[in-house]
């Protein structure tokens, strides 16, 4: 059953982000290894205003467990819902000017992170959330659904081509090199 994910889910989110974002969570944190990084987003997932929030994240829950997740915002608040991970880095590193990639686009809804649990793959789960995600896109007013994939995840690209998103351009983000895609969205 898709619902709004909890705090309490963060334990069985979690790992699902960090299978879908690798690196990434590096970046969103400003350290080096995934482990710390992951201990870092972990605290984030549980504070409201940043783009991990469980505010900003769908389940599906299956025998009472979470088998997918799925995590997006608006575009229009990318910035502000990074401002939190740099305002970290910043008090404790000391650095200035750390920069976070912006994925998306003003007047976008996007797909930040999607993720199923090996367990529950194939049964329709990815699609479902996906259509969810499109559904809270055309209800918060927004006409286009973003996402990025990487260049190498044919699965994931097919899913996306086969759910109707069409490429737009090309982004590096950690080091990777990811395709845009778009689809509109209507209710």
């Amino acid at each position: 059953m898709i619902q709004e994910a909890t705090k309490e889910d963060g334990p069985e989110v979690m790992p699902l982000m960090h299978s879908a974002i690798g690196s990434i969570a590096c970046s969103l944190a400003g350290v080096d290894g995934e482990e710390e990084a992951m201990d870092i987003l972990a605290a984030f997932y549980e504070k409201e205003g940043n783009r991990i929030s469980y505010r900003n994240v769908i389940v599906d829950k299956r025998d009472g467990k979470v088998a997918g997740i799925l995590i997006s915002y608006g575009g229009d608040d990318a910035e502000a819902l990074d401002r939190p991970f740099i305002e970290r880095i910043e008090q404790e590193t000391g650095r200035t000017g750390y920069a976070i990639t912006q994925e998306t686009r003003p007047g976008e809804y996007y797909l930040d992170t999607i993720a199923v649990h090996e367990s529950y793959q194939g049964l329709g789960i990815a699609k479902a959330l996906m259509a969810a995600f499109e559904l809270k896109a055309a209800k918060g007013g927004y006409d286009r659904a973003t996402l990025i994939v990487e260049e190498y995840n044919d699965r994931a690209y097919a899913l996306y081509v086969k759910m109707g998103y069409t490429e737009d351009g090309e982004l590096e983000v950690s080091g990777h090199r990811y395709k845009r895609m778009v689809k509109q969205v209507s209710l």
